[in-house]
């Protein structure tokens, strides 16, 4: 048996606003748009991984009224999961988002466990990692 990783979900307050930073910024490219009852499930992903993708959406998406507040609370405060990519050149990325106007949290940096990293925030707040 083998088992991989399909998706990740990302909460967000605006779809569109999370396709630039996740498309532009970070280069990846949509590979599903799914609307169903005034929302919206993106897929991005990179085309070095066709099979591995991020699902942006909305806090209520799918959810019921308290758990979408529940977690719209939780992204409000910045409380929800990292993401961490993995990249062969993390200063490149690190430009790359900045010269996107991406919000910066941590400058590139050899870290004493090992990686080379940086982060950021999204326009949503959630902070994402990029990793050597």
């Amino acid at each position: 048996m083998t088992i991989a990783l399909k998706y990740v979900n990302v909460t967000v307050n605006d779809v569109d606003d999370a396709l630039a930073f996740y498309t532009e910024g970070l280069g990846m490219t949509v590979q599903m748009d799914v609307s169903n009852g005034g929302f919206r499930w993106v897929t991005v992903g990179s085309a070095d991984q066709p099979g591995l993708g991020v699902v942006l959406s909305e806090p209520h998406a799918g959810r019921s009224q308290a758990d979408g507040d529940a977690l719209q609370e939780l992204l409000t405060k910045g409380q929800l999961p990292s993401i961490v990519f993995l990249t062969d050149d993390v200063d490149s990325a690190f430009e790359r988002l900045r010269a996107h106007g991406a919000e910066v949290y941590q400058e590139p940096v050899d870290q004493p466990w090992g990686p080379r990293d940086c982060a950021f925030r999204d326009p949503s707040g959630n902070l994402v990692r990029i990793s050597a």
